[in-house]
């Protein structure tokens, strides 16, 4: 188990940069997922890390070393990559053995590593079986147990959930965080799907076009967003934004008009005039007659679409030309025409229309 430091690390396919400048530092132990979507430089962060690409510029360590120039074989990494890559033609315990195998361990050594694995993730009733007669999920812990069995100092995920249906995901992402933190293994996870970042991870470290955007704990990226792309990335619906002027006291937006709250009139004291970037996440949108807490604001709007989810129901809003999101506990009483709405203003968040940086603290 090893700290994992990237400093200032930079790599480019021809015109294309695919990770700029990024800077990163894992502690042992820790479960930095990396998310972002498709195509952001996720993947090569990660195989800059376990030695498969080389950077253009910058520095990787593990610890206090500089492993930059050390080969993917010895740096003591090991990989689950999201198609498994296990070998069809062995059978289960020579797929987790074969590693330990290369490294020269004792047959003794590695039959007791590779029963030990199995036995951790429910895998022991499979050794004598082939990949093809497997699922998905069983597919999946095979290339975890050959991953772990390696005991490896820093274990990478490049999206091994991915080929799994919704309820094995559920599932997986379970038994994997509760591996991690059994093992205490210093593992980074790559994926682009935010809930998954969101359960899994001690930090996330948000990623767009090769650049980290923001890197702090769930809490942190979900409630204090550094910029629009987080805002819109993190949350299960987005985040409502919408542009709004700053005057009279007010953020105003056609027909929707909010008083600016106490907490907000010194970070937008300099701002009177200008037009600004408000997000409002959907869970502190309420539906309801009543103002329950002085801090909501009571609109009139009207609604356009209800999505719904069993539990509760995505409501679509329209104030003028905003619409908002809702989340709504249990059913909807009326599925159309006018509603009343709360929006609670002490959740407001407010963006720099131009750079997309985050206003309020």
């Amino acid at each position: 188990m090893v700290s994992v430091t990237l400093e200032r690390v930079t790599k480019s396919y021809g015109d294309v940069v695919a990770v700029k400048d990024v800077s990163i530092k894992v502690e042992r132990g820790e479960l930095l997922v990396i998310l972002g979507p498709s195509g952001c430089g996720k993947t090569t962060t990660l195989r800059i890390i376990a030695g498969l690409e080389r950077p253009d510029s910058g520095r990787v360590f593990f610890d206090e070393v500089d492993v930059t120039e050390v080969p993917a074989n010895k740096r003591g990494v090991a990989m689950v990559f999201q198609s498994y890559a296990i070998w069809p033609h062995m059978i289960v315990y020579d797929n987790i053995a074969l590693p330990l195998r290369l490294k020269g361990l004792r047959d003794d050594e590695i039959k007791r590593r590779v029963r030990e694995v199995a036995e951790m993730l429910k895998i022991e009733h499979l050794l004598s079986r082939y990949p093809h007669q497997l699922s998905g999920g069983e597919r999946q812990r095979v290339a975890v147990a050959r991953a772990i069995a390696f005991n490896p100092k820093v274990l990478l995920m490049d999206e091994p959930l991915s080929n799994l249906d919704a309820l094995l995901r559920l599932h997986a992402r379970a038994e994997i965080k509760k591996l991690q933190r059994k093992l205490n293994m210093t593992t980074i996870y790559v994926t682009h799907d935010q809930i998954e970042a969101m359960v899994l991870a001690d930090r996330i470290a948000v990623m767009n076009r090769g650049v980290i955007q923001q890197i702090g704990s769930p809490d942190e990226v979900y409630n204090k967003p550094a910029n629009i792309f987080v805002a819109e990335f993190i949350g299960t619906p987005p985040m409502n934004l919408f542009k709004a002027k700053v005057e009279d006291n007010a953020l105003i937006a056609g027909d929707l008009k909010i008083q600016i709250p106490q907490h907000l009139s010194k970070a937008l004291g300099n701002l009177w005039g200008k037009t600004v970037a408000v997000g409002i996440r959907p869970e502190h949108v309420h539906l309801g007659e009543k103002l329950i807490e002085p801090d909501l604001v009571q609109l009139k709007g009207v609604v356009e679409l209800v999505e719904n989810l069993g539990s509760e129901e995505i409501i679509h809003v329209r104030i003028g030309d905003i619409l908002l999101k809702a989340k709504h506990s249990g059913k909807l009483s009326t599925k159309e025409g006018l509603v009343k709405i709360n929006i609670n203003i002490r959740n407001l968040h407010i963006f720099d229309l131009e750079e997309g940086t985050r206003i309020t603290q």
